[in-house]
């Protein structure tokens, strides 16, 4: 490709709303146009970018025997009612009505639509297992569209779903596209991990996130360095307290604290370690007021909490709702001398073994200390973990002590058991002719934010660092002086066409531009390699290689050139 020919259009400056690193620098580079909140026009280099995601996605779930098919983006209502989510979907759907006033979506997912297909497609246990895919535009909408294509409202995902006749076929194929994913993070250059999940909306019986590590990502995960355990903080069990709960060694007592809301202000006021105070969170399930106490330098795991028994769809109470029933103002509420008949106390693992620990108080401006469990209060109704796990905890799996890091979520794979093929009547007849309801998994990757999530991991005060197996282009030519020098000029066209020849994905930069120019285009949109062709340095025979995020670069002889790079650029493929 010569830039002559193409279409760049690369920028100094991004918007101020630009928040995330990726988001600036698609801009700037010119990957993506913004056209709306959230929708993006993606730009011929970054729809290069976007194409080699997609290429690899495709050859790895080939690969893994799932066969592509394609659905419309358009559903219509009544396949969404049939499950029950047409109602409960939320307001990320986006409703639309036809001419006839007939009710569709534009698909936020895929599930009824394939679950639709089997039950029509499908009738006997010899057609199974089977993986249809598709690469398919999706649109949710969201209520803040930000950070550009990590969370636009349309986008471009790859979704997978596999019919079984029972869980041992569901779980061999379940496995099949572990392993498939896990090829297409390495390939793709990234640094990744998969990771224990919760199901969430899309329900099932088990599932895995697969995450870009990056520091400015949204999810936070839980791992061992000492083992392979790893999953989500929202997963992530977080174990009691090994010793057991000490004895009671201080009286109970009220202390004054007029402006301390927080335990931290507590603690420090009172010349204790956070450790030693409580926290009570009051939320609402079924009308009720429910208290949830945690340790002072934790924090509530809202998943976790959602699990238990009654608290599926809880929320935080609103300050009337805790003034009418402590009456007292958040920020200095206990558990001590509640109704339990009427409130029920959750308390986290590490709360129940505290003893002498501080709380509120139950009126304003004071807390209380020296609390201990029997002797100044009951026991909690329920000890549960509802807890974020924190560094150091122990790990789940025995191996050593937990550490954390931020992730971006770039693939999921669900174990879905029948809740779709169950609504929708999808079944086959087994061996003896009876009638099954088929087992489902479903497998999602979210391909246009790949291209994100890349370049948050792959950056520098330069621009772009991207991955050569997703770069735009795997390696550039800067002629220096192209309109000026004859020997530059056919050095350069010579070298670009033994390349192309070679099967290198090559650019050629053919503008009359000044070479700063030329060299920060190339640096600020990825280009992995860059030759720069010089009339004092073909008066020497040689070239300049340099590779991004090198800061000089290597002189090499002009007659081994095109081996030199086949080399390095195909060794550079070899290691993704």
């Amino acid at each position: 490709m010569r830039i002559s020919q193409f279409f760049l259009s690369t920028s100094k400056e991004a918007p101020a709303e630009a928040e995330l690193a990726s988001h600036r620098l698609m801009l700037r580079a010119g990957l993506i146009k913004r056209l709306g909140s959230g929708l993006y026009t993606w730009m011929p280099l970054g729809l290069r970018v976007l194409r080699k995601v997609e290429a690899i996605v495709r050859e790895e779930m080939n690969r893994a025997g799932a066969i592509e098919l394609l659905m419309p983006a358009v559903q219509p209502a009544e396949l969404w009612q049939e499950t029950g989510r047409w109602a409960v979907f939320g307001p990320q759907m986006l409703k639309i009505k036809d001419r006839h006033q007939r009710d569709f979506c534009f698909g936020p997912t895929h599930e009824e639509v394939i679950t639709d297909l089997a039950r029509k497609e499908i009738r006997s246990y010899k057609q199974l297992p089977i993986n249809f895919y598709q690469v398919q535009t999706k649109f949710r909408d969201e209520i803040r569209p930000r950070f550009g294509v990590m969370r636009a409202r349309e986008f471009l995902m790859k979704d997978a779903y596999s019919f079984h006749l029972d869980e041992t076929s569901l779980d061999a194929t379940y496995q099949t596209m572990y392993a498939a994913y896990s090829r297409i993070f390495t390939r793709l250059g990234l640094k990744f991990r998969a990771v224990a999940a919760d199901t969430g909306a899309i329900g099932g019986s088990g599932s895995h996130e697969f995450h870009v590590l990056a520091d400015s990502g949204e999810d936070g995960i839980a791992f061992c360095p000492a083992s392979d355990y790893a999953a989500n903080v929202e997963m992530a069990e977080a174990f009691a307290p090994a010793a057991a709960r000490p004895a009671a060694t201080e009286a109970m007592r009220d202390v004054d604290t007029p402006k301390q809301t927080t335990c931290e202000d507590v603690a420090a006021l009172l010349g204790i370690p956070l450790q030693k105070t409580v926290k009570l969170i009051a939320v609402m399930a079924d009308d009720k007021l429910h208290v949830l106490l945690i340790r002072g330098d934790h924090s509530l795991n809202e998943v976790k909490t959602g699990k238990i028994a009654g608290l599926a769809d809880f929320r935080f109470a609103t300050e009337a709702e805790i003034r009418a029933v402590f009456n007292c103002p958040p920020g200095f509420l206990g558990p001590i001398g509640l109704d339990r008949g009427q409130i029920r106390v959750i308390a986290d693992r590490s709360v129940a073994a505290m003893a002498d620990f501080v709380c509120g108080a139950n009126k304003p401006k004071f807390h209380t200390a020296g609390v201990n469990w029997g002797r100044d209060l009951p026991e909690a109704d329920l000890v549960a973990d509802i807890r974020n796990v924190v560094v150091g905890d122990p790990s789940p799996d025995g191996q050593g002590a937990l550490d954390l890091c931020r992730g971006i979520e770039v693939g999921h794979i669900f174990k879905l058991g029948t809740k779709y093929s169950e609504a929708l009547g999808a079944t086959v007849l087994d061996e003896q002719g009876q009638a099954r309801t088929v087992i489902m998994g479903c497998y999602g990757i979210g391909v246009s934010r790949i291209v994100g999530a890349a370049i948050e991991q792959g950056n520098d005060e330069r621009g772009i660092v991207f991955p050569q197996s997703i770069a735009p282009f795997e390696l550039a030519i800067v002629p220096l002086g192209l309109k000026r020098s004859d020997a530059v000029r056919e050095a350069a066209e010579t070298l670009y066409k033994e390349l192309m020849t070679a099967g290198i994905d090559v650019v050629l930069d053919d503008r009359d531009e000044r070479p700063g120019v030329m060299f920060a285009d190339m640096e600020l949109i990825g280009i992995p390699h860059r030759i720069v062709v010089s009339e004092r340095g073909l008066k020497e025979g040689m070239l300049e290689i340099q590779s991004r995020p090198e800061t000089s670069g290597t002189k090499i002889a002009q007659e081994n050139a095109v081996d030199f790079i086949r080399e390095k650029v195909i060794s550079c493929r070899a290691s993704h």
